[in-house]
């Protein structure tokens, strides 16, 4: 699986466009006034969450007042952000805030995860996922669940098959392995995977047991933290709820979220050590 790809070309390109607006001193405003973009469309493009045309970059880097090479090089980018992610292959299956997460999964060098409630996708069998899927309240077709499954099962290579190695670190909540999805078998399956994995060098999978008792992450509920080599694409903490996700990257927000996950870890016992 590739560790490039248009979702981080489309972060680094926005940053940059929004680093060149703010030393020339010009506001979104600004940029609406003189007709080039909407206040909308230029968050969007500034936040990294959509195609930028070749075109738009370069109205941009004429009213930011960017020499030639600048704008060149700009617009080179912009032909990257169109390019399609393997995702887009599974367009019935993922949402469009979903897509940009799967983007970023794909071309993170380190994920950090804490769960209290179910098996992070990554981590996920197949038989898990269909139990997931058939509880839930959207499309429970076949068609649907096995979209689903596939999806899971293409995330997954990322672990598996890329060099370096994707690191991961997982805290699940001890609640996650007591519930019993899909029954006996399907969670004796999935305890037996996550065990497996976690002997993996790359891979750190820890349980938060009930004698724990209070810890840090209480009031966050999920979260995961998402590094990358690339010095021109800062972390991120992705928080997802049923219809959308957030993405916060300013460093104090950070900090809060690793120093939580650090904390959890102290107290957080290798699985090997928590299952029977």
């Amino acid at each position: 699986m590739p560790i490039s790809g248009s979702t981080l070309v489309r972060r680094q390109l926005g940053r940059r466009l929004r680093r060149l607006r703010e030393a020339a001193g010009k506001s979104e405003r600004d940029v609406e006034t003189a007709k080039l973009l909407s206040r909308t469309k230029l968050w969007r493009i500034e936040s990294g969450k959509t195609a930028i045309k070749v075109a738009d970059v370069r109205a941009l880097c004429w009213l930011y007042g960017a020499d030639a090479p600048t704008t060149d090089a700009l617009a080179g980018l912009a032909v990257g952000t169109t390019e399609q992610g393997w995702w887009e292959d599974y367009r019935e299956a993922v949402p469009d805030w979903f897509g940009l997460y799967i983007g970023l999964e794909a071309a993170a060098s380190e994920i950090r995860i804490y769960d209290p409630e179910l098996v992070h996708g990554l981590l996920q069998t197949p038989a898990y996922v269909r139990a997931l899927w058939e509880a839930g309240a959207g499309d429970r077709s076949e068609q649907a669940v096995q979209g689903q499954i596939n999806l899971r099962m293409q995330r997954q290579r990322s672990i598996r098959d890329r060099v370096p190695p994707l690191r991961v670190a997982v805290v699940l909540g001890a609640g996650v392995l007591a519930r019993s999805v899909g029954g006996a078998q399907v969670m004796a399956e999935q305890v037996d995977r996550l065990c497996e994995l976690s002997k993996l060098d790359h891979i750190d999978i820890r349980v938060l047991t009930w004698d724990a008792g209070a810890h840090a992450a209480m009031h966050t509920g999920a979260f995961t933290i998402l590094d990358f080599d690339d010095p021109d694409d800062p972390a991120v903490v992705y928080l997802e709820t049923h219809t959308g996700a957030r993405y916060l990257e300013r460093p104090e927000e950070l900090d809060q979220y690793r120093r939580i996950f650090d904390l959890i870890c102290v107290k957080a016992v290798p699985i090997e050590e928590y299952v029977p």
